[in-house]
C-alpha cells in the first residue's frame, strides 16, 4: 500500500470512529473492554465481600448481578445454574421423576390440583383437593409449593409417603408411591367435538410434540374425523424442531416452514418439511389467544402463510425469538437469544423492540407505521412485527368482578371438592350442567363466606372523587357522584344472578375435573367455548371456509 493510500485509509478509520460506525470492530479493542469490564466487577465484589456492613452471600450476590445484567437484554436470556438444570431439563422435554401430579396453594393450603391420568398419584388414590400435610414424615405446612415439588420429585423406582386431609375425613391418609418417569403429554386431549370434525388440544412443544399431533391426527380420521381444529390457545412455544415437525403434517414435504437469522451468520438455518405429510387437503382450524407464543405462532404463522387453514381466536403474543442453550462452568448453563425467525411470507412477527429501549429502561412494540406488508401464498396481505392475525376474530369478555373473586379466594374449587364428595356419579363431561337447583346451593354455600369485591365502576368513581376533591370541585357535583356511587354500588346476591351464566359455566368445569380430570375441564368447556364455536361454524360453511382463504 503507497503513502497516500495509507493515509486516506488512517483517515477513513478515524471518520468511521468519530462517527460511532467503528466501534468495537477491532477485536483487540473489543476484547480489552471486556477484560477491562470484567476486573473491575471482580475487585468491586471483592471490596463488598470485605467492607460491606454485613454478610453477603457469594452465590446470591453474583446471581442478582448476572440476572440483572441479562434482564437488560430480553425476558428470554436467563442463567440456569446447576441447581435448576432439571426443573429446565423438564420444561424442555417434558419428563421428570416423580409422582405424576400438578400441585398449588388454595387459601394459603398447598394441595392436589391435577392428578395425571395414569400416573402414580392418580394409580394410589390421590384426588384433588387433597391438602398435602407432610412428604416422607417432613412438615410442609410452610412451604412452598414449588419446594414441594422438589421433595415430590427424585429418581425413578424410589419410594415415599405423602400424608394428607382429605375432604370430610377426620384422619390423616397416608398415600405410599413409588415414583416414575413422568412425560408430560403435550396433548393431553383429542376428541370429536362435532359430528366429523375432530379437536385436539396441544399444549406444549417439548420433544414428541409433532409424534403426538400426528397420532391424533390419525385416530381422529380413523374415527370419522373429516375437518380438523387444533387449538394453540395459551401454548406458550418449546422446541423449534417440535413446531417444524407439526407443521410438517399438514404442509407438503420439502415446503420451508421457517428460516432463523442472527449475528453468528453460520447458525443461520433454513428448516423444511422433511417427511411426508399425514393431509395436506383436509380443512383446517387454528384457535390462538393472546398467549400463544413462539413455536405455536410458528404453527400458527405456516398455516396462514399458505393459506392451509384458517386461524380463529386472537392475536397472538409476538414472540419472533430464538434461543439457544450453552455450557457454562460449574454445569450451569445460559440460555440465550440468539436469533430471529422468519416463516415463509418473510416476515418476522416479534412484536416487542428489545433493541431501541426508552430512557427509563423500558421497551416498547413496533409502532404500526415500521410494519411491513407482506403475503401468504394466495396474495392474503399480512403484517410483520405484531404476532399473528388471526381471520376470524372472537372477542373475550372479561371475567366478571364476582368471578375473579370467587377464583381467587378459591371458593369455586372448595366447592367442586364439596359436591364431588356429595354425588358420587354425574353425567358425562359433555353433557354435564348444573341444574338452577344446584346452582341456588352454591349461592347458599356461600352465604356466610368472605368474597367480597369492587367494580371497576367503583373504582373509578373513587379515583373521580379524589380527583374532584384535589382539584375543589367536589362540592359542586358530590350529589350527582353520591347518586352515581348508589347506583352502580354491587350486590353480591344481584350479582350471582345477573352473572349466573359465566360463573356456572367456571364451576361446571371445575365440578367436571373432579370426575374426569383434565378431560372433564375441556369437553364441559366445549357447549360455551366461543372460539370452538366459531371454528365449528366456518369448518360447516366451505364457501366461507374457502373464501377467507382468497386473496383480499
Amino acid at each position: 500500500m503507497g503513502k497516500m493510500n495509507k493515509q486516506v485509509a488512517a483517515v477513513l478509520i478515524i471518520a468511521l470512529a468519530v462517527a460511532g460506525l467503528w466501534a468495537f470492530n477491532s477485536p483487540t479493542e473489543k476484547y480489552f473492554e471486556i477484560t477491562k469490564n470484567l476486573d473491575i466487577f471482580a475487585t468491586l465484589y471483592k471490596e463488598v465481600n470485605t467492607y460491606y456492613v454485613d454478610e453477603v452471600d457469594p452465590n446470591q450476590l453474583i446471581k442478582t448481578g448476572i440476572d440483572a445484567m441479562l434482564e437488560s437484554l430480553d425476558p428470554y436470556t436467563n442463567y440456569i445454574p446447576e441447581d435448576d438444570i432439571e426443573d429446565y431439563r423438564t420444561m424442555t422435554t417434558g419428563q421428570y421423576g416423580g409422582i405424576g401430579a400438578l400441585i398449588g396453594t388454595r387459601n394459603g393450603k398447598n394441595m392436589i390440583i391435577m392428578p395425571y391420568e395414569g400416573f402414580p398419584a392418580h394409580e394410589s388414590g390421590l384426588k384433588i383437593g387433597d391438602e398435602i400435610i407432610s412428604v416422607d414424615g417432613i412438615s410442609v405446612k410452610d412451604k412452598a409449593y414449588t419446594d414441594i415439588s422438589k421433595l415430590l420429585r427424585g429418581q425413578a423406582n424410589s419410594t415415599l409417603k405423602i400424608s394428607v386431609k382429605r375432604y370430610g375425613m377426620p384422619e390423616l391418609v397416608d398415600v405410599e408411591m413409588t415414583r416414575e418417569k413422568i412425560t408430560i403429554d403435550n396433548v393431553p386431549y383429542f376428541g370429536l367435538v362435532n359430528d366429523g370434525i375432530g379437536y385436539i388440544k396441544l399444549s406444549d412443544f417439548t420433544t414428541n410434540a409433532g409424534k403426538e399431533v400426528k397420532n391424533a391426527v390419525v385416530e381422529l380420521k380413523e374415527q370419522g374425523a373429516t375437518k380438523l381444529v387444533l387449538d394453540l390457545r395459551g401454548n406458550p412455544g418449546g422446541l423449534l424442531n417440535e413446531a417444524v415437525n407439526v407443521s410438517n403434517i399438514f404442509i407438503p414435504k420439502g415446503s420451508e416452514v421457517v428460516s432463523t437469522k442472527g449475528k453468528m451468520t453460520d447458525w443461520n438455518k433454513t428448516y423444511k418439511a422433511l417427511n411426508p405429510p399425514v393431509d395436506i387437503e383436509i380443512p383446517l382450524v387454528i384457535l390462538t389467544s393472546s398467549s400463544s407464543a413462539s413455536a405455536a405462532e410458528i404453527v400458527a404463522g405456516v398455516v396462514q402463510d399458505y393459506d392451509r387453514g384458517v386461524l380463529v381466536g386472537q392475536k397472538t403474543f409476538g414472540k419472533g425469538l430464538v434461543q439457544a442453550t450453552r455450557p457454562l462452568t460449574y454445569n450451569s448453563q445460559l440460555k440465550i437469544t440468539t436469533a430471529k425467525y422468519y416463516i415463509p411470507s418473510g416476515r418476522c412477527i416479534q412484536a416487542i423492540d428489545y433493541s431501541n429501549r426508552n430512557e427509563d429502561g423500558s421497551v416498547g412494540k413496533v409502532p404500526d407505521s415500521l410494519k411491513v406488508v407482506f403475503n401468504t401464498r394466495n396474495g392474503r396481505i399480512v403484517y410483520d412485527g405484531g404476532g399473528v392475525d388471526p381471520d376470524i376474530d372472537v372477542h373475550l369478555d372479561f371475567l366478571t368482578p364476582i368471578a375473579i373473586s370467587l377464583i381467587s379466594k378459591g371458593l369455586i374449587f372448595d366447592y367442586a371438592t364439596d359436591y364431588y364428595y356429595n354425588h358420587p356419579t354425574i353425567a358425562s363431561s359433555r353433557d354435564f350442567k348444573l341444574t338452577d337447583a344446584e346452582y341456588n346451593n352454591f349461592v347458599t354455600w356461600l352465604s356466610d363466606r368472605d368474597y367480597d369485591y369492587i367494580t371497576r365502576v367503583e373504582n373509578s368513581i373513587d379515583e373521580l372523587i379524589k380527583q374532584a376533591k384535589k382539584e375543589k370541585y367536589y362540592e359542586d357535583i358530590d350529589q350527582q357522584i353520591q347518586s352515581l356511587k348508589t347506583k352502580v354500588m354491587h350486590n353480591k346476591n344481584t350479582d350471582l344472578q345477573k352473572f349466573k351464566t359465566d360463573i356456572k359455566q367456571i364451576l361446571e368445569e371445575e365440578i367436571s375435573s373432579r370426575y374426569y380430570l383434565r378431560k372433564g375441564i375441556i369437553e364441559t368447556s366445549f357447549s360455551s367455548d366461543e372460539s370452538i364455536k366459531a371454528a365449528i361454524e366456518v369448518l360447516k360453511d366451505s364457501v366461507r371456509y374457502n373464501q377467507l382463504l382468497q386473496s383480499n
